[in-house]
């Protein structure tokens, strides 16, 4: 596996990683079942392919990456922030949204400058894109 295949798979396994520690943090303030069940059936995808960055990785025993403990934590204390001000479903849906959008954005530069990356974990990364844009789509009802 080289090196470009490896951050690659690394980067992805992080965002996953963000993205389910974000949703879990919302998941207690929810009161519409529906937002509820999207944001858990996108919580599992996102368990998923985080699984499947840490399988690829594990074959080339390489270790997975743990987001930056500065930005868990800077997220972590303003989303609290802003659900204390406002946990209604439009709040909620306009934080996931915001990391969607980090998350689209961030895993395309990283396919982007990982270019000799494998095509598989490439595919795996524009999944992972993928799923972030349908998430933002349905999110975006709630608005």
């Amino acid at each position: 596996m080289n090196e470009d295949t490896i951050s690659l798979l690394k980067e992805c396994n992080s965002g996953c990683k963000m993205a389910t520690n974000s949703i879990e943090q919302v998941l207690p303030y929810i009161k519409n079942d529906t937002l509820k069940s999207v944001i858990e059936g996108y919580n599992d995808k996102h368990i998923k392919i985080g699984d499947e960055c840490h399988h690829m990785l594990n074959k080339s025993q390489e270790q997975e990456q743990d987001p930056p403990t500065m930005a868990k934590a800077f997220s972590w204390i303003s989303t609290e922030m802003k659900l204390v001000v406002n946990n209604d479903s439009h709040k909620i849906a306009d934080l996931l949204i915001d990391g969607c959008n980090m998350g689209i954005k961030s895993v395309s530069a990283y396919i982007n400058k990982y270019k000799s990356a494998s095509e598989d974990s490439r595919a795996l990364a524009k999944r992972l894109v993928g799923m972030e844009q349908e998430f933002l789509k349905e999110l975006l009802e709630y608005l």
